[in-house]
């Protein structure tokens, strides 16, 4: 019998469906991809972005991309990794190869959900539940954290000056929608 592997759907897909145009803050669900959580230091962190052909960043709050690949920084010894969904066993195999070196690597794919922001209003509708400032002086182009949008936990990277890309954990991502669906509502 043949095995079934399991696909992953995204929790915005009726909500995503059903929401009004805005052209100046469009909302869209980004497809599943593979996603993980490196933690590491010195050589470890040197090797992994060796691993996942992308360096990752030293510098705090900063992706990296290359490619279909990203990098962020979370933490002084904390990266997400961010890849396409079809790539996720060459990701693990490659990063077997960094036995001996201590490091961890967690699949954390089926927990995150990834949603995009984009349009002239992007920032000004993040902001009415983001506590950060997004102005582009504040925060670049490249730049993510962790923060909070209303009361739910996110990884915020801003890709381009009016493009924010969002993590939220899978349990959030419906929250996280519909907050920032209704903070649009000014501009329909």
């Amino acid at each position: 019998m043949a095995e079934l592997s399991p696909v992953r759907a995204s929790p915005l897909g009726i909500l995503a469906a059903t929401a009004r145009t805005c052209p100046t803050a469009e909302l869209r669900p980004l497809e599943p991809e593979a996603k993980f959580i490196f933690r590491g230091r010195g050589e470890a962190v040197h090797a992994a972005g060796r691993a996942f052909d992308v360096t990752l960043p030293g510098a705090a709050c900063r992706a990296a991309s290359s490619l279909n690949r990203a990098a962020l920084w979370l933490g002084p010894d904390e990266w997400l990794l961010i890849a396409p969904e079809k790539q996720q066993g060459e990701i693990e195999q490659a990063f077997a190869a960094l036995q001996g070196m201590p490091h961890a690597l967690v699949d954390v794919g089926h927990r995150n959900c990834g949603l995009e922001i984009s349009g002239e209003q992007a920032a000004f509708v993040l902001a009415s539940g983001c506590p950060l400032d997004l102005d582009p002086q504040s925060f670049p182009i490249g730049m993510c954290t962790r923060t909070v949008v209303g009361k739910a936990e996110i990884v915020l990277w801003r890709i381009a000056a009016d493009i924010f890309r969002i993590e939220a954990w899978r349990s959030f991502a419906p929250y996280v929608w519909r907050f920032l669906d209704e903070a649009r509502t000014e501009f329909r």
